[in-house]
């Protein structure tokens, strides 16, 4: 365990903390707490000093531990599972499971970080997301005949996700097209799919998933800086303990993809169109480097989106979706 997390864990609570009762109970001298109270702060993790009163944490932090996620899980679910990690720092989780070797079918592993150096978004986009401060999570999955429109699984993950959100009591989310988790025009989370496989062959995908829960007010002005509005759990009626988020989302996503493999993305088709952010909405879509503006149909059985344009309907399978007024 590194130094930051030990002081962290004292912190955690949310409650002030002397310096030397900081001190003393990490055997190091005050001088030390202080360098590692200013090294949490490249985790993103805000911190209050009081002189003659000591330290506290902008908000709590709810740690993550393994063993309390094992405990929630399900007995099929728990039966599937090969590995289970918990870091305190990965530059991604889903590169951390392309490093691994492959399970076994019908098994999976999930990793899951407090903190991302280098958390992925869609077209190389970093996902920002402060120490402890949303759920950082990736699971593996071999197909031994890959399922027919692979590319689908994106919004089957997407309808997962909203499954375990809604067992959880978060409901009035919605879908964006082809990767997004939204609460009104606010993004709660984004989900990425890596692949490895060929067509009609064996296929390894790997699910990343990020979801707000407690943004501190730093996270929300970059984002804002950087056009980006975001949502978290914490002000959607309260964010539910985060151990059982992980184990909540690893269970729905896990029958996600044993459902998508049997069924492709017909499994999910009902929910997607009752989730859908876009639907007969004008939209802007880049592909290729080439705008194409529209009215949003809905996605087709492959998962592609249909967007009407002069009355004629193109097949969007990849791209960038912005909501505007068609002029």
């Amino acid at each position: 365990m590194s130094g930051r997390i030990e002081l962290l864990r004292l912190l955690a609570d949310g409650a002030m903390h002397s310096g030397e009762e900081l001190a003393a109970a990490l055997s190091i001298s005050r001088t030390a707490v202080w360098k590692r109270l200013q090294q949490l702060e490249s985790w993103g993790i805000a911190c209050e000093a009081r002189p003659g009163s000591g330290y506290r944490l902008e908000a709590p932090i709810d740690l993550l531990d393994p063993a309390r996620i094992r405990a929630l899980l399900p007995s099929p679910t728990l039966g599937m599972l090969r590995r289970l990690e918990v870091h305190e720092s990965l530059e991604s989780t889903s590169d951390r499971l392309l490093a691994t070797d492959e399970p076994p079918t019908g098994r999976f592993d999930a990793c899951l970080a407090e903190f991302q150096s280098a958390g992925r978004g869609r077209r190389g986009r970093h996902w920002v997301a402060p120490f402890a401060s949303g759920l950082c999570l990736s699971i593996n999955w071999g197909y031994r005949d890959a399922p027919a429109m692979l590319g689908a699984l994106s919004l089957a993950a997407g309808v997962a996700a909203l499954r375990a959100l809604g067992r959880l009591g978060v409901r009035r989310l919605s879908l964006k097209w082809p990767n997004d988790i939204l609460c009104g025009e606010a993004k709660l989370g984004g989900i990425l799919i890596d692949l490895r496989g060929e067509a009609a062959g064996p296929a390894y995908v790997v699910v990343g998933i990020g979801i707000n829960v407690r943004l501190p007010r730093a996270a929300r002005d970059q984002l804002a800086a950087d056009g980006v509005e975001a949502a978290d759990l914490a002000t959607l009626g309260g964010a539910p303990p985060r151990n059982e988020l992980a184990a909540v989302l690893i269970t729905e996503l896990t029958q996600a993809l044993v459902e998508f493999g049997a069924r492709g993305l017909a499994a999910f088709a009902d929910e997607w169109r009752a989730a859908d952010a876009l639907a007969d909405r004008p939209v802007r879509v880049m592909q290729g480097g080439e705008p194409w503006t529209g009215l949003a149909r809905g996605v087709d059985g492959d998962g592609a989106l249909l967007l009407e344009v002069d009355g004629a309907r193109r097949r969007i399978l990849s791209g960038e979706v912005s909501v505007r007024p068609v002029r």
